[in-house]
């Protein structure tokens, strides 16, 4: 976490770009060293967000064009070996629809429902809209805590 620290910005948007893939990674660290250290938090707030919503749309890239590559039987048999947690993703998003992706901060079930919204064709423009409120509003959260008790 200390090399994402030292690169301020930058080291931030890494960390959350990766933390939002199936990578196991913790941009909050991150973004609260960063905060307790005075940087603005205006813009650690977009820069985390920001990466962390272009890892989420990889996660979305890498559903939607490897499950083109796959019948849907091949698909079926894939998830089935895949994560727990990609299974309960899919189940998420068809039981909620669109209103999961708000939800694509979560740990755990965020990022395999990134994955499967891309399986599952979603609208690019919805996805991305909806998983950046998500993901904006709990990083403004995070900086409102990190900030009352610094």
């Amino acid at each position: 976490m200390d090399y994402f620290v030292e690169l301020g910005h930058i080291g931030l948007f890494i960390a959350a770009f990766l933390a939002a893939t199936l990578l196991p990674l913790s941009s909050e660290l991150v973004l609260s060293s960063l905060l307790l250290a005075g940087l603005p938090a205006i813009s650690l707030v977009l820069t985390a967000t920001t990466g962390n919503v272009l890892g989420s749309f990889c996660n979305y890239l890498i559903g939607y064009w490897g499950s083109q590559q796959l019948t849907n039987t091949q698909l079926n048999k894939w998830l089935q070996r895949a994560e727990n947690s990609l299974r309960q993703a899919r189940i998420r998003y068809q039981k909620w629809g669109l209103v999961a992706l708000l939800f694509a901060w979560v740990p755990v079930i965020g990022d395999p429902l990134t994955l499967v919204a891309g399986v599952l064709r979603v609208p690019w423009v919805a996805f991305v809209i909806l998983v950046t409120i998500g993901k904006l509003l709990r990083y403004i959260v995070i900086t409102y805590f990190v900030l009352q008790i610094s």
